[in-house]
């Protein structure tokens, strides 16, 4: 269970995006915040109004999670990629990417300009963002022609140098004038180079000029000069910082770095797919305390790509890990393309990774007591019930419930619990096959026997559920269920403990029923917990299929009782006529018409509607 106060007290005030989550865990809405600490809480406070759709949103929200990242304008970056990728149902008010602006070089033609971008193609220019103010864009593209004078005119050089005389930006000296052969080509690439290198960081030198400028014009009382240098500066500042969340080389990508103690690790991973961060998980590793972090990354980095079906192409890891080059192989060889492992030492990159980093020490650091919760709700609540019990090892359990209406379509069902948890993948229903009527014992018993003469049958299907058994059964009863779950075994030859569910009169737990005594079991305790979570699981997972049985069986056409007519021949009759009495009002002839009919079988559906 999500523990809203506990968990809003750790969050921490930093910059990042948080994301809230429905009760199936779907993402419900993405936002971002200076600090994460007074943002989240202020939906969470009575007094708090940000109108009717945000007073909904809270009330369906089940649990939350969050991102830290070094500044606002990174959150609200991420932000954008998350809901883009996610689309949550709350962020209606939502801005598409073409509203974050980009700075393009042309660095494919022979005399590059620098241009202002609403998207990103794939092509031979150089991109820089996205950025959130387009008007700082615009400044520094201003800014940028306005010191290294490159041209902004659509002219194909050096086709057409000569052929036109030169604008008006030559003549304000914002422009070397390519188009009339007054700088060289080799010249002119050395101002792109030094375009490059600002746009890629290396903006101290053109920050100290500005400021320089600033107060040379200011000391010269020209105010106006000055206010413009100032503007120009601020405008640098604001577009200079950096756009960690989003890489311009628009490749699929993966970073992963680790925190940890002497006993637990957390190992964060950011995935970037086509340049963006879409979203991010975390794992985590208990750990030796000899235990080497390379280690902890090897291995981790083995079983994780050993297990997901997407291997990008670049892996960037916080530090070395062994056999770099066979894992490389391993990865290539699995993806059918060349992937690489980096740990970058400089740079966005670098900076990628220490954003995993921090949000890995963040997640080891207060999710410590969340996960010895979880341990309480979950292995200790089935070391509870190996005491109770007197049974060591109780790792897989598994039970069962029969849902029918008055002993009509009588189903069973089967669920797994490994060490406290469900195991839905391991889920099974039944379909009763030689019961009829209400007879839950008899039900029990064919279901009971199916399962376990299956898992004999098929032992050699390692990945079959059905051929692990299961260190004991929780039966949704008192002693006549257990009899009947010990008897199949007897007769199966098989030996695994059995224990009864059993309820009071109010149809609530009471105790449990194992070797003919009913063992109380103390109402607080995680263990009783544990066995109410598997008795109402059951009899959902019962109930579901049972449901489901009905809705089908109820779904049924007239069609249906004529011979020939199946579900294809139905569909195209009524794509056809729309309705019984359209179809009524037509002939044999016309009936013969449609789609995969022939006359014979059009006869049949015209004798049919046509009956007294």
């Amino acid at each position: 269970m999500f523990d809203f106060e506990e968990e809003l007290r750790k969050l921490p005030d930093q910059p990042g995006v948080y994301l809230m989550h429905d009760a199936s865990d779907a993402i419900i809405y993405i936002g971002k915040a200076l600090s994460l600490r007074k943002r989240v809480r202020q939906y969470f406070q009575p007094s708090h109004d940000e109108g009717i759709k945000k007073k909904q949103m809270v009330q369906h929200i089940a649990r939350f999670e969050y991102i830290i990242t070094d500044s606002e304008l990174e959150a609200l970056v991420l932000e954008c990629n998350l809901i883009k990728e996610h689309t949550p149902k709350y962020n209606t008010m939502l801005r598409d990417d073409k509203t974050y602006p980009y700075i393009k070089v042309t660095v494919g033609e022979d005399f590059p300009r620098v241009l202002f971008s609403r998207r990103m193609n794939k092509d031979k220019s150089r991109y820089f963002g996205p950025y959130t103010s387009a008007g700082a864009v615009h400044d520094t593209i201003e800014l940028i022609n306005k010191i290294y004078r490159l041209r902004t005119c659509s002219r194909v050089l050096p086709r057409d140098i000569g052929l036109e005389r030169a604008c008006l930006n030559y003549h304000i000296h914002q422009c070397t004038a390519p188009c009339q052969g007054n700088i060289s080509k080799e010249e002119y690439a050395e101002r792109v180079n030094a375009v490059l290198d600002f746009l890629n960081g290396n903006y101290k030198p053109v920050l100290r000029d500005l400021e320089d400028k600033m107060n040379a014009a200011s000391a010269e009382m020209e105010f106006e000069r000055a206010i413009e240098y100032r503007e120009l500066l601020n405008s640098v500042r604001q577009i200079a910082q950096k756009q960690k969340v989003t890489n311009t080389d628009g490749e699929d990508q993966d970073i992963i770095a680790l925190a940890s103690d002497d006993v637990d690790a957390v190992v964060q991973v950011f995935f970037i797919r086509g340049g963006k961060i879409i979203g991010r998980d975390h794992f985590h590793v208990r750990v030796g305390t000899e235990e080497q972090r390379g280690d902890i990354l090897t291995e981790f980095v083995k079983q994780f790509y050993a297990g997901t079906p997407f291997i990008p192409r670049r892996i960037m890891l916080q530090e070395p890990v062994q056999d770099v080059e066979i894992m490389e192989e391993w990865l290539t060889k699995k993806r059918g393309h060349k992937v690489t492992i980096v740990i970058p030492q400089k740079g966005m990159k670098e900076k990628l990774v220490e954003l995993a980093a921090k949000n890995a020490e963040m997640v080891l650091g207060q999710d410590k007591e969340r996960i010895k919760r979880e341990e309480g709700r979950t292995i200790g609540a089935v070391k509870e019930l190996e005491g109770l019990l007197g049974i060591a090892g109780l790792e897989r359990m598994e039970a069962y419930d029969i849902s029918n209406i008055n002993g009509f379509d009588t189903v069973g069902s089967m669920i797994v619990y490994e060490r406290g948890k469900p195991k839905r993948s391991d889920y099974r229903k039944f379909r009763l096959k030689t019961v009829t009527g209400p007879d839950d014992y008899g039900s029990m018993r064919e279901v009971l026997t199916r399962r376990f003469l299956h898992g004999m049958q098929e032992e050699k299907e390692i990945n079959d559920s059905f051929t692990r058994f299961p260190d004991i059964i929780l039966m949704d009863g008192g002693r006549g269920q257990v009899n009947v779950c010990l008897s199949v075994l007897s007769e199966l030859g098989l030996d695994i403990p059995v224990c009864g569910m059993v309820k009071d009169d109010f149809h609530r737990t009471r105790g449990l029923y194992y070797n003919n005594v009913e063992i109380p079991i103390d109402r607080h305790s995680e263990g009783f917990k544990l066995i109410t979570r598997i008795q109402d699981e059951a009899h959902r997972f019962a109930i579901e299929y049972h449901r489901s049985l009905r809705s089908k069986s109820q779904v049924h056409s007239a069609l249906d009782e004529i011979e020939g007519v199946g579900p294809a021949r139905r569909k195209a009759l009524m794509r056809r006529f729309q309705s019984l009495e359209n179809m009524k009002q037509a002939s044999v002839e016309e009936l013969a018409q449609t789609e995969s009919l022939n006359r014979q079988v059009a006869e049949k559906v015209y004798e049919f509607l046509h009956r007294t």
